[in-house]
């Protein structure tokens, strides 16, 4: 058995050996869906640079600025489907063992994989919706449009007039206080702490994976580049998400 084969069958059985598993995902399980990344050559900050959060909140200008690209999707972070990543993490869930995914994506790929939204723990935010800044009631995109596009009127709150942005979390504002208690809950929880496609640099999203480790679960890390974190994991795997889980979680997984 080759060297890749052999971690693949190692990581089938700590699948199944897994009683609460925590996901961790990464920009890496959603490019394969076609979205990109975000530091990378060629990745989103590469092509335009970000609007930071307090700019956004004093210019006009900005706000117009981001809405454009929003609506635009710029990004490139909506309008995608799941891939077989994210299919078979739907598969580990439907088993019973898969009590969480953190991720670091705001592509909602996962809701549309098929894991329950209250399972998905947005640490970055979503980008298919926007939230009031001072009230935080949710704003579909598509009923934001017309205003902006036909009219040039800049979104705000249909309930108390404020500001409204798309729901991600932009460099230079705070990181949203209960998913990153939600997140610390299962972290701590979990019997085994999965990795997948994220290259584990952005912090403190980045500790999650020490925290589990130190709380005496299992770290395996599935991420096509080498990460940082590796000489702490029990089991690593470079190599593509997709074909990996899909091998790894079958249709009748754990069967």
């Amino acid at each position: 058995m080759t060297g890749k084969l052999a971690k693949r069958d190692d990581l089938a059985q700590v699948l199944r050996s897994a009683e609460r598993i925590v996901a961790f995902t990464g920009a890496g399980i959603s490019t394969e869906s076609g979205i990109p990344d975000f530091r990378s050559p060629g990745g989103v900050w590469s092509r335009m640079k970000p609007i930071q959060f307090q700019d956004f909140v004093n210019s006009e200008e900005k706000r117009r600025e981001s809405w454009t690209r929003a609506f635009q999707g710029r990004a490139g972070w909506t309008g995608r489907e799941p891939n077989a990543g994210h299919f078979a993490l739907a598969r580990l869930w439907e088993s019973g063992r898969l009590s969480a995914i953190i991720t670091q994506n705001v592509d909602n790929l996962h809701q549309h994989s098929g894991i329950p939204a209250d399972r998905v723990i947005e640490l970055h935010g979503n980008a298919s919706y926007a939230t009031c800044l001072s009230c935080g009631l949710r704003h579909e995109i598509d009923d934001l449009r017309p205003a902006f596009e036909v009219r040039g009127e800049l979104p705000a709150c249909r309930e108390c007039t404020g500001l409204v942005k798309t729901a991600t979390i932009s460099f230079g504002q705070s990181m949203p206080e209960e998913p990153m208690r939600r997140a610390e809950d299962e972290t701590l929880s979990c019997d085994l702490f999965l990795v997948l496609g994220s290259s584990l640099t952005v912090w403190p999203a980045a500790g999650f994976p020490l925290q589990a480790r130190r709380s005496g679960a299992r770290l395996v890390i599935v991420n096509r580049d080498a990460t940082d974190l590796d000489a702490y994991a029990d089991l690593v795997i470079h190599d593509e998400i997709g074909p990996t889980l899909s091998e790894v979680v079958p249709a009748n997984f754990p069967g």
